[in-house]
């Protein structure tokens, strides 16, 4: 019997036949998309005094973002921007969807580690030293991705459309209103009128999903050249414009770093969105009085500053002194041009900014330390833990559209209905009973209502509330007649 052919092999024990039909696949690529000189443009990059792990945080930041656009994207397929229908969707996701509490776990902790990382990130630039030596427009790129991916956060927390995120973000954009001349304008165009509704989710929909990101691509992209551009700045002891030290290549063991790190990120993120996930409340209800709305750990000490302004001062507070020290920041190339990298060497700035830090956790914990202290606010916030608790551990409840719709068209088909859905909506009584009359946590639903009371008894119970009632909020509606004959032909239309 003859013995079986063995192919050839090369020096890597890879059959040579196989080899040849892979170069082959890899000369067609590089001769139509130059794929070899991408890879050394790409992986060629020296590094003054070689690979370190004080550099990682850059390609980690770019992993990030990354692992939100693809894990938003999925979420953005079940997501409604809309004040009826945004919050539902999220439950959806969450309660329903096949890993849908982990994908969105991943996404609501990407945002906590983008800020950490970059952090991080800014912290490694300063104390090195890497924004000297015709690196300003490489800083101030920098700067702007800083804003961008704050304002990022911004925009996506309000999403969920949950108690939190609605009173949140509603303290957020009325400090807008606090700039001098515009503030007015601004707090109404980020929230689409004077107040929060489906307008607002939307653009701060369009925002986080389009506009912010189309931006941070782009000045990701001018970072990366114009890092690339100045060359990296090497250690502390680099010299920033001529480098002498000798450099290694980006590949491999600053590749080999950079994926241990990533690999690093995505075992915490994924051990986190496994074990914690991301909690969802109630539905917003603007008009809950009673609720104590805390941002982000990011957040907490902007909003402890802003406790110590009020008033005329406010404006010091809010915008002067703010945007003193983000120019400063934003101009520290321009200001600081000596060559000295050594942070021992450089006791001003390194003072400066540690001073910030600093003032930053201290702020935070003085937030922290306040609501401990204070009985009232420490018992609503339970309150508020509680709520969300319990509405992380009830099933899904899908909405009662088609009772809102079947209304709605009735009410276009009656006048009079029609003006009372006008009423309803203007006397803010949808606030707490629905869209609808669907029914909320602070109000009851009315649909059907008007099979359980005659007219004449519904008439009553509106102007004259029961004590249940007002027990529970319930106000005397104040109308004429005409207005509550047609408020009344509404009710009896939500069947």
């Amino acid at each position: 019997m003859d013995s079986p052919t063995i192919p050839p092999t090369n020096s890597d024990d890879v059959p040579v036949t196989e080899a040849r039909g892979r170069n082959r696949v890899f000369v067609w690529f590089d001769r139509r998309a130059g794929i070899n000189s991408l890879l050394h443009e790409a992986l060629d990059e020296p590094i003054p005094g070689g690979a370190r792990w004080a550099y990682v945080f850059g390609s980690g930041l770019l992993f990030v973002f990354l692992s939100q656009v693809i894990t938003g994207v999925f979420l953005a397929l079940y997501y409604v921007p809309s004040a009826d229908h945004a919050h539902t969707t999220v439950a959806y996701i969450t309660k329903e969807v096949t890993a849908g509490a982990f994908l969105r776990s991943l996404h609501s902790y990407g945002s906590s580690a983008i800020i950490v990382v970059l952090l991080l990130h800014i912290a490694q630039t300063f104390l090195y030293g890497s924004y000297k030596g015709r690196r300003e427009l490489l800083w101030v790129a920098g700067c702007v991705l800083f804003a961008l991916m704050i304002g990022m956060a911004f925009t996506g927390y309000l999403l969920p459309w949950d108690q939190k995120a609605y009173f949140a973000t509603a303290v957020g954009t009325n400090i807008a209103s606090e700039v001098p001349l515009v503030g007015e304008w601004l707090k109404r165009l980020m929230r689409g009128g004077a107040d929060m509704g489906t307008l607002t989710l939307s653009r701060f929909f369009v925002a986080h999903v389009f506009m912010i990101p189309a931006a941070i691509f782009a000045f990701v992209a001018a970072h990366i050249y114009l890092f690339r551009k100045a060359g990296a700045a090497g250690p502390i002891s680099e010299d920033p414009v001529s480098p002498r030290q000798k450099a290694e290549r980006f590949y491999p063991r600053q590749v080999t770093m950079d994926m241990g790190f990533a690999l690093l990120l995505i075992a915490a993120l994924g051990l986190f969105a496994y074990f914690v996930p991301a909690e969802l409340g109630p539905k917003a209800n603007p008009a809950e009085t009673q609720y104590l709305p805390r941002p982000e750990w990011y957040y907490l000490p902007v909003f402890q500053w802003l406790k110590y302004w009020s008033g005329p001062l406010a404006v010091i507070g809010i915008l002067a002194i703010p945007t003193v020290i983000a120019v400063l920041f934003v101009g520290l190339p321009f200001i600081d041009r000596g060559l000295e990298r050594r942070p021992w060497k450089r006791p001003v700035a390194v003072g400066a900014f540690t001073l910030v830090f600093l003032a930053l956790v201290l702020l935070g914990a003085l937030s922290r330390r306040d609501d401990r202290r204070n009985p009232g606010v420490a018992a609503q916030l339970a309150k508020q833990r509680e709520e969300t608790e319990a509405f992380m551990r009830a099933p899904f409840e899908p909405e009662t559209a088609g009772s809102s719709l079947a209304a709605a068209n009735v009410a276009l088909a009656d006048p009079l209905a029609a003006r009372g859905k006008t009423i309803f909506e203007t006397k803010s009584c949808n606030a707490c009973h629905g869209d609808g009359g669907v029914g909320t946590p602070a109000g009851a639903k009315l649909i059907g209502v008007g099979a359980k009371l005659p007219p004449d008894k519904l008439e009553a119970v509106l102007r004259q509330p029961t004590e249940k009632m007002a027990a529970g909020g319930m106000t005397s509606v104040k109308l004429k007649d005409e207005e509550m004959k047609a408020l009344i032909a509404y009710l009896n239309s939500l069947k």
